[in-house]
């Protein structure tokens, strides 16, 4: 199915790693454009070396590295993934021009045996402005995901990190921002809301078997699936696994050593391919998503995870994020005890027809509908047009409005 772009050449600097977390905006939306399109996806160049006081400093460096390893790949989805040898060193002027350097030899080098030439440059991380004007680009996309400067698994200053955003922000032809409450606070007349979406049939129709890891697992189940860090509220979970000691937690994704929860109906499973995500979830009586809401970096989140949840019609309990206070068919809670009431009620009260609800709430808001949006969006841009955004009061989910005249 065609989304509307074709012929281009697409260079994104990402935030994360295309082999070890589940799909991010960027991985739903550069494997619909590599259809028709030369696409290759930089895996995150880093915000710094983490600590050595990190717990999880050695996963993190031992990680990396296998992704050298790998440096050019092609991915199955079709487009071309890179993992470009650079120095963990971008609070440093001299690590900076040295990564400058490495960077921009390894990325022509690879555009080079792709045939790509003036190429879409995405940006996804603050680290990458050094990128722009370097590699010939004929038009600049800088996605802003999260609240970076509050970012607590970056090694970087905020100072250093605001001043990478700031450039950027001047740089770029538009400035997508993928969260709500980042949207709704950006002035910049080039901004505009990339909207999460969700894979509806991957998630509303699963076809597999229930995982037969889980089979062991008694019910009710409360579960879980994404990266596993300091986001997590660990004491909520163990207050309770203590005080429902029936209820049994199934959590999937890659853990952070800053997870340290035990309990024996808590579970850890590890990450799992996206495609088996289903066969997981089916063993699921109630989604949850138990972040710290006092956490600066996380209020700003969009957690598409939460957009998946309602796609498969369960129940969903989930702290209050001000990305989805708004969202119909969601149960959201500010406290241990509100969260058990909130468990409690929804397994009680559950029906189909608000399971139907919850799926209609996200049914229409698929990938390749957003895919087609920003292409809409690149198209008019690359032809001189300009857009404004739109009036975020008036719309309750606010997207760039593309007007005629000159950009």
């Amino acid at each position: 199915m065609s989304v509307g772009l074709q012929g281009e050449s697409i260079v994104c600097f990402a935030g994360e790693d295309w082999w070890y977390h589940h799909p991010h905006s960027k991985n739903h939306l550069l494997k619909r454009y590599a259809c028709e399109n030369k696409v290759l996806f930089v895996n995150s160049i880093s915000m710094g070396l983490p600590s050595m006081s990190n717990p999880d400093f050695f996963l993190k460096i031992r990680r990396k590295l296998k992704s050298y390893i790998r440096w050019l790949r092609k991915a199955p989805e079709g487009l071309w993934v890179m993992t470009p040898i650079n120095l963990p060193l971008y609070g440093l002027k001299t690590g900076r021009w040295l990564n400058r350097i490495l960077l921009v030899a390894q990325l022509k080098i690879a555009m080079f045996l792709l045939g790509m030439s003036r190429p879409i440059l995405w940006v996804a991380i603050p680290s990458a402005a050094d990128m722009t004007g370097r590699l010939g680009e004929k038009m600049l996309l800088y996605q802003v995901s999260d609240k970076y400067d509050a970012n607590e698994d970056s090694s970087l200053s905020a100072e250093i990190i605001r001043g990478f955003d700031r450039r950027l922000k001047e740089a770029a032809d538009v400035i997508m921002y993928s969260g709500r409450k980042l949207f709704q606070e950006a002035t910049e007349p080039n901004r505009f809301f990339l909207e999460q979406a969700v894979d509806f049939d991957h998630f509303a129709n699963p076809r597999l078997e229930i995982a037969p890891e889980l089979a062991g697992i008694p019910h009710p189940v409360l579960g879980y699936f994404g990266a596993m860090d300091y986001v997590m509220d660990t004491d909520l979970m163990a207050e309770v696994s203590r005080l429902r000691p029936q209820w049994h937690w199934v959590l999937l994704g890659l853990k952070s050593n800053l997870v340290q929860v035990e309990a024996p109906n808590i579970h850890f499973f590890g990450s799992k391919p996206y495609r088996d995500l289903p066969a997981f979830i089916r063993h699921f009586d109630v989604c949850v998503l138990p972040w710290r809401h006092t956490n600066v970096f996380t209020s700003y989140g969009s957690a598409i995870k939460v957009r998946e949840y309602l796609a498969t019609g369960k129940p969903v309990v989930i702290s209050p994020l001000y990305e989805y206070l708004e969202t119909p068919g969601l149960r959201i809670y500010r406290t241990s005890d509100e969260f058990i009431q909130q468990v409690e009620e929804a397994m009680a009260n559950d029906t189909p027809r608000l399971a139907a609800e919850r799926q209609d709430v996200v049914r229409d808001c698929t990938w390749d509908a957003r895919a087609r949006q920003l292409a809409a969006l690149i198209q008019s841009v690359l032809s001189g047009r300009r857009f404004l955004h739109s009036d975020v009061s008036a719309d309750p989910a606010p997207r760039g409005e593309v007007l005629e005249g000159s950009h």
